[in-house]
């Protein structure tokens, strides 16, 4: 007599796909009903199994609880993750909601951007203490320095505004530039600087993983608006 063995659950891949693109949802709905069609298959094999046993030589009950024990910790794991997914939404739901609350204010950005509009670009830096040099550089988002200038060599805050011509007077297009300060002591040593720019929020951009703090064309994300003026 020939016995049928029972099918081994199909190990499932945890998806690491964001919830946005609705990958991760319809990737957990269709392993839940490839484990549900595995596991029916699994019955009807074991209750063929059992049928036909020879009854001086019954199967081992271990093989068929295993197998079982196997089935409930993948369903499990998919439980996980649709929780997991219920628990991101709504996350980002509350970030969403309370990064609309950003619109028309002052944000202040400290990652060294500033968008450039209209021919002017402003930023402030600080200097940790006074140096005997101080080089302002500003670059485009091609990574690229569009322009040189000396800067103040006083320790404590100072600002900044361009006009958006490089060197050679050429005007750049509006844009996201960023703003690099070195500053040196007298011994040579790096003086310690930090940059910020600030902006009017006139936009929320809600289609990727993260709200977007729109200021003119530079997008802020919501972790990187450091202050907020309610003025």
């Amino acid at each position: 007599m020939t016995t049928v063995a029972p099918t081994t659950p199909t190990t499932l891949a945890t998806s690491t796909t964001t919830p946005a693109t609705g990958a991760t949802t319809s990737s957990t709905s269709s392993a839940a009903q490839e484990l549900s069609g595995n596991f029916d298959t699994f019955l009807q094999l074991l209750t063929t199994q059992l049928q036909n046993q020879d009854p001086m030589n019954p199967m081992d009950s271990n093989q068929f609880t295993q197998e079982l024990v196997e089935f409930s910790g993948v369903e499990q794991q998919i439980d996980t993750n649709t929780n997991l997914q219920s628990l991101i939404s709504l996350t980002q739901s509350n970030a969403g909601a309370s990064a609309v609350g950003y619109l028309g204010k002052t944000v202040t950005v400290t990652n060294g951007s500033a968008p450039l509009q209209n021919g002017e670009a402003n930023w402030t830096y600080a200097l940790g203490a006074n140096s005997t040099s101080t080089t302002l550089s500003v670059t485009n988002s091609s990574g690229q320095v569009v322009y040189n200038a000396p800067g103040a060599t006083s320790a404590g805050q100072q600002s900044f505004s361009w006009d958006g011509t490089d060197a050679n007077g050429n005007q750049q297009p509006d844009g996201v530039y960023t703003l690099s300060v070195t500053a040196l002591a007298s011994d040579g040593s790096a003086v310690q600087t930090a940059v910020a720019s600030k902006g009017v929020v006139d936009e929320v951009n809600l289609t990727g993983s993260q709200p977007m703090l729109m200021i003119g064309p530079m997008a802020v994300p919501l972790s990187q608006a450091s202050a907020i003026d309610n003025d």
